[in-house]
């Protein structure tokens, strides 16, 4: 059956305009420090850098660190990355900070190889339980947009925004299917892993929310969403968790990603270069530290933003 409001969908995007702004600009502070240092032990630092690309355009005021920071290009996902290193560490606190100044973007639809987001990542098969439901959920669907929505409604349906208990915030697929419920990682990781079953391309990528409704505030975690490709239309954003979370725009977030957003890294299980000597990074938007060639947690983070030009009272209250 020839499903009319999709392809309206894809001919006009029409509920975009209505619902969000074009662009936001704002500034972005990324700090962290690495604390209770053993002295004498190799430390490596890692920090993602965002950079400008069709969705946002990003300007680094400042960065400085407790070491000598080189910029370095990330092979894979052509990520960035700010990385450190002490051959023996001789301060108990090391600490690190970028400030950003960005104008983020409401929807463009870029192109790239397409070969990379239609193979499986490690907690996100596209085989097994993921592929079932795929092919369940999709019956009937014609077309990649059609099949596209079918397991957008699946995962809005059937998971629930809940970070309760444990296990959820890896985006293990497998865990999300049989949980149904988790944080954004694990709505656009059943996701991706349903729309490369069905020979989609679907990429994962990942940053930080922006409240809406503030001018200024502390940001204390990630957000991540996903995008699907389709041949006529270029790469379309979803946000499940956002959709579940504002169901006033289901419709919306299957074709949108708004403004209050900024992304830092795209892509799964990670190899970082210089190559660090633990595994594959599950996700990449965290500083990540090595102390004696093993991962180190003990990392205190700050994050926070103010619209450009906010007054000096708006930012000082989230000081």
């Amino acid at each position: 059956m020839l499903r009319r409001p999709l392809l309206f969908l894809l001919l006009v995007f029409s509920s975009l305009p209505a619902l969000a702004q074009n662009e936001r600009h704002f500034i972005f502070h990324y700090a962290f420090t690495v604390k209770n240092v053993s002295h004498g032990e190799r430390m490596r630092v890692w920090i993602p850098l965002a950079h400008s690309d069709a969705f946002q355009e990003v300007r680094v005021n400042s960065k400085s660190g407790d070491l000598p920071l080189k910029q370095v290009q990330q092979l894979e996902y052509g990520n960035e990355v700010l990385y450190a290193e002490a051959s023996k560490a001789d301060k108990g606190e090391y600490k690190f900070s970028v400030e950003y100044d960005v104008v983020r973007k409401e929807h463009v639809v870029p192109q790239v190889e397409l070969a990379r987001f239609l193979e499986p990542d490690r907690l996100v098969p596209i085989t097994g339980v993921p592929a079932q439901l795929a092919e369940q959920e999709t019956k009937g669907a014609t077309t990649p947009l059609e099949k596209a929505k079918d397991i957008y409604e699946y995962v809005f349906r059937t998971m629930k925004y809940d970070k309760s208990g444990t296990g959820w915030g890896h985006g293990d697929t497998l865990w999300a299917c049989d949980a149904k419920h988790g944080n954004c990682t694990d709505f656009h990781s059943v996701f991706i892993s349903m729309a490369r079953a069905e020979k989609i391309p679907a990429r994962f990528q990942i940053g930080f929310p922006l409240p809406a409704d503030k001018h200024s505030a502390e940001i204390p975690g990630y957000h991540c969403w996903a995008e699907f490709y389709l041949d006529s239309a270029g790469w379309v954003p979803v946000d499940i968790s956002e959709a579940w979370k504002h169901q006033e725009k289901h419709d919306y977030f299957f074709g949108a990603h708004d403004v209050n957003r900024m992304q830092f890294t795209q892509g799964r299980d990670l190899r970082l270069a210089p190559a660090q000597e633990g595994p594959l990074l599950n996700y990449f938007v965290y500083p990540y530290v090595e102390i004696g060639e093993k991962e180190y947690p003990n990392v205190a983070i700050a994050f926070s933003f103010e619209d450009a030009g906010s007054t000096p009272a708006e930012v000082s209250a989230l000081r």
